[in-house]
């Protein structure tokens, strides 16, 4: 090989390296470029989620109990009660949280769950099935674990529904909804001294709507079906378009005619303005 060839080798592998160089540096380039454009898509996603989620205005708190120690058999409806209302309200753009047979500790941290999550703008709902006790002129709904001998322990163990729509207030919630089915004859009363049967009152705050299955001081039997006649009512109410009070009244007006007037539920109503169930409505 002579000095030409070798001076042309040479400035052959140059320019091939060169070459390479430059397509190397284009590859990097639209590389990065892919990876800026994904990590953009990834970021607006993010905060499309997180918008959503900050941006919930509509909860619910849906506590079904039904294996309490001291009764003698289970309440299987107040489970089937809270799976199937909790699917019902998820349908209607509720995020729930659901508790099933609900330990003390159980409910006060849904309680806060709750509480840490309510803005100016939610609509909340509350609902318990299960055993419910009156202790002085509160009502209160009672975890499975609760261990009841007179009437100071409802109010220590058990937890106050007046409660739970104080701390709705004190939050700002735009409205408060509860439904209460726990006006059974609790395993419990035989050991008081003096006690009434059923709920006591349910005090309404500002802008919230109570439903409760029975009239105040009185107790009504479960059926036979799957569900409470209720709760049964209640979702059959759901499915229509309407405001909250509506399906309420009509829940109500429903059981009545159904039991004869032998079960009336009470419906107490403060608000201010209409509150549909579904999300469509409003």
């Amino acid at each position: 090989m002579n000095v030409r060839q070798l001076d042309i080798s040479r400035r052959s592998i140059a320019l091939v390296a060169a070459l390479i160089g430059t397509v190397s540096l284009a590859i990097g380039a639209h590389a990065a470029l892919n990876m800026r454009a994904l990590d953009a898509a990834k970021a607006v996603s993010t905060d499309q989620v997180t918008g959503s989620l900050g941006q919930t205005s509509r909860l619910a708190l849906v506590i079904g109990n039904g294996h309490y120690p001291d009764a003698t058999a289970p309440l299987t409806q107040s489970i089937n009660d809270a799976r199937a209302l909790s699917s019902s309200l998820r349908k209607n753009g509720f995020d729930v949280d659901m508790v099933e047979d609900a330990s003390k500790d159980d409910m006060v941290r849904a309680v806060n769950r709750l509480k840490s999550r309510i803005k100016h703008d939610t609509v909340v709902m509350l609902f318990f099935g299960g055993y419910g006790v009156q202790a002085g002129r509160e009502s209160y709904m009672l975890p499975v674990d609760a261990v009841i001998w007179k009437e100071s322990d409802v109010r220590r163990q058990g937890v106050s529904i007046e409660g739970v729509l104080g701390m709705m207030k004190e939050q700002g919630a735009k409205a408060k909804l509860v439904v209460v089915d726990a006006s059974r004859r609790n395993p419990y009363e035989r050991r008081f001294r003096s006690y009434s049967h059923g709920l006591a009152p349910i005090g309404t705050p500002d802008n919230a709507l109570i439903l409760s299955s029975a009239s105040p001081g009185k107790v009504v039997d479960d059926g036979k079906g799957e569900h409470s006649t209720l709760v049964g009512e209640l979702l059959s109410n759901l499915t229509a378009q309407g405001s909250a009070e509506s399906v309420f009244n009509k829940t109500r007006v429903a059981i009545s005619r159904a039991s004869e007037g032998d079960q009336v539920p009470t419906v107490s109503s403060s608000l201010l303005e209409d509150v549909q169930f579904s999300e469509a409505g409003g």
